[in-house]
C-alpha cells in the first residue's frame, strides 16, 4: 500500500496532512496524485467521498511556483458550498508555509463583493484561484483577473457542472489559457454530453475510473421504507426522531417541498435549517457557518446542495423520495459514510413510487427493506418478490376476475384449489361453445357449397 512519503512532497505539505490526520492516500489519491505530478492531464471519476479534493490540491502545493505571483492554478467547482470547502482545505495547506512564501489564494463565488475583488485584484493577483464558473469568468471577463498564464485548471464535479449550465463558462475560462494547459477532471459520473467537451481539451489523458464495490461507500447502509398509510411528513418526523442522529440531512425534490417539510418539522419542535436556491447567499453563509458549529442537528436541503455539504459527522441522510434526476441519488447519499465513517441512508417511497425504486436498483444500489411500526424500523418484504413471480399470460373475463376477488376476500380452507377448479370448469364451458359454434359454421358451409351445386 502507497504512503504519502513516497511521493517525497514538501515538508509543510506533510505539516498540512498530519494536521488533518491524513496518513495514507485513498484509492482515487494513489492513483492521481503521481501522474499529476508528471504534468499528465487527467480524467478521474470516483465516487463521492472518496478523497478527490486532496488528489489535486496536493500535487498543485508541490508544484506551484511560490516566487512567482501571478495565476498559476484555476479550480473551478459548480457551488458556492463546495468552492468553500476546497478554499478550507487549501488554507489549511498554505497555512503551513512561512508567511513570506505563503501561497496567496483567491476565492471568488456569486453572491460576493465584485466590486471588492476587483479593486483588490488591481494590487495582487493570487497563484490559485477557487470559485465557481461564472464569477471566475465575469473577473477575467473585465479584465481584473489575469489568467492567461495559469499551466492547470481543475474542473471538479464536471458532470454537476454540466447540469447546472456552467459549462460556456468554463469553456470560456480554457479556451484563454495556454495551449499546453494541465487539465484535471473530477467527477462521480461522465456523462456523454461531457464528451465533447473533454475531447476539445484533453490530448492523450491518463483516465482513471476508481473501482468500488458499489457505486457508493460500502460504509452506507441503504434503507427503503414505505409511507404505508402515513404521509412523507410524519415518517421523515418519526425516523429524525426514533434515534438520536449527530447530523441528519433530508434531501427533497424541489424548494417548496424542502420550504414545506422544514415548516412541518419546526411545527413539531425540532430545530431545523433549510439549504435551497430560494436562501440568499448573506443568510445562505450564516446558515452554513452555523452548520458548521453544529447549532443545528437537522437539515432540510435540496439537490443544489447534495453535492456542496461537506459536514463532518454525518450519520443519517434521508431520501424524501427518489431524486428526479437518479444520479443525484449517489450524490445525496454520499454526504455520509465519508473517509471510512459509516452512515445510513434511508429512502422513503410511496406506492406510486415502484419503478423509480427499481431504477436506482439497476444502478447497482442495494436496499434493506424496512417497515416503520411502533416507533421502530422492522425488517420488511423484499418488494421485488411480487416481481419475481411467474405470471400467467390467461386472462380472465370480468366475472371470473370478480370471483378470483371474492374467494380471496373471504380465504377459507381450500379456496386456492376452488379456484383453479373454477377456472378450469370455466375454460371447459368455453371450449364447449367454441366447439359448438364452429361445427355450425362447418355446417353451414356444407350447406351453402350444396345448394351452389344444386343450382349449377
Amino acid at each position: 500500500m502507497a504512503k504519502f512519503t513516497d511521493y517525497n512532497l514538501k515538508s509543510e505539505i506533510y505539516q498540512a496532512l498530519g494536521a488533518i490526520n491524513f496518513k495514507e492516500p485513498t484509492p482515487v489519491q494513489e492513483k492521481m496524485i503521481p501522474v499529476i505530478l508528471q504534468g499528465r492531464s487527467v480524467v478521474g471519476q470516483s465516487q463521492t467521498g472518496s478523497g478527490k479534493t486532496h488528489a489535486f490540491l496536493i500535487p498543485i502545493f508541490e508544484k506551484l511556483n511560490l516566487t512567482e505571483s501571478t495565476v498559476q492554478v484555476i479550480i473551478t467547482t459548480p457551488s458556492r458550498e463546495l468552492a468553500a470547502q476546497i478554499n478550507r482545505a487549501a488554507k489549511q495547506i498554505a497555512d503551513m508555509f512561512d508567511e513570506k512564501i505563503r501561497p496567496q489564494i483567491g476565492y471568488y463565488v456569486g453572491g460576493t463583493d465584485k466590486a471588492r475583488q476587483t479593486a483588490q485584484l488591481e494590487n495582487k493577483q493570487p497563484q490559485i484561484v477557487i470559485g465557481t464558473p461564472g464569477r471566475i469568468h465575469d473577473l477575467s471577463k473585465n479584465g481584473a483577473l489575469d489568467i492567461h498564464k495559469a499551466s492547470t485548471l481543475v474542473i471538479d464535479e464536471a458532470d454537476m457542472t454540466l447540469d447546472g449550465g456552467f459549462l460556456p463558462d468554463v469553456d470560456a475560462i480554457a479556451g484563454a489559457l495556454p495551449s499546453d494547459l494541465q487539465m484535471m477532471v473530477f467527477s462521480a459520473t461522465i456523462p456523454k454530453k461531457l464528451q465533447p467537451f473533454l475531447k476539445k481539451y484533453l490530448n492523450n489523458p491518463i483516465i482513471e475510473e476508481i473501482p468500488s464495490e458499489t457505486v457508493i461507500a460500502n460504509t452506507i447502509t441503504n434503507l427503503l421504507v414505505g409511507t404505508k398509510g402515513k404521509t412523507k411528513d410524519e415518517v421523515v418526523y418519526s425516523l429524525l426522531t426514533m434515534g438520536n442522529p449527530y447530523m441528519a440531512l433530508v434531501f427533497t425534490n424541489t424548494k417548496v417541498r424542502a420550504k414545506e417539510l422544514a415548516k412541518y418539522l419546526r411545527q413539531q419542535g425540532l430545530k431545523v435549517a433549510e439549504i435551497h436556491g430560494d436562501i440568499q447567499p448573506r443568510e445562505r453563509r450564516r446558515v452554513m457557518t452555523a452548520i458548521q458549529r453544529l447549532d443545528y442537528q437537522y437539515v432540510v436541503a435540496t439537490d443544489l446542495a447534495a453535492r456542496g455539504i461537506d459536514i463532518p459527522g454525518v450519520d443519517l441522510i434521508i431520501n424524501d423520495g427518489i431524486p428526479n434526476e437518479l444520479e443525484f441519488f449517489i450524490h445525496r447519499v454520499g454526504r455520509t459514510g465519508r473517509n471510512g465513517q459509516t452512515g445510513t441512508a434511508i429512502t422513503i417511497y410511496n406506492p406510486d413510487e415502484e419503478d423509480r425504486v427499481a431504477s436506482v436498483e439497476k444502478m447497482g444500489i442495494e436496499f434493506q427493506p424496512k417497515n416503520f411500526s411502533h416507533g421502530e424500523l422492522k425488517d420488511g418484504i423484499d418488494r421485488r418478490r411480487r416481481r419475481q413471480r411467474h405470471k400467467s399470460t390467461q386472462k380472465l373475463d370480468p366475472t371470473m376476475l370478480g370471483m378470483v376477488k371474492k374467494k380471496k376476500k373471504h380465504v377459507k380452507p381450500g379456496y386456492k384449489h376452488q379456484i383453479k377448479a373454477a377456472i378450469a370448469k370455466d375454460a371447459r364451458f368455453k371450449k364447449r361453445v367454441s366447439d359448438r359454434e364452429e361445427l355450425r359454421a362447418n355446417r353451414k358451409t356444407k350447406k351453402k357449397a350444396s345448394d351452389q351445386a344444386r343450382g349449377k
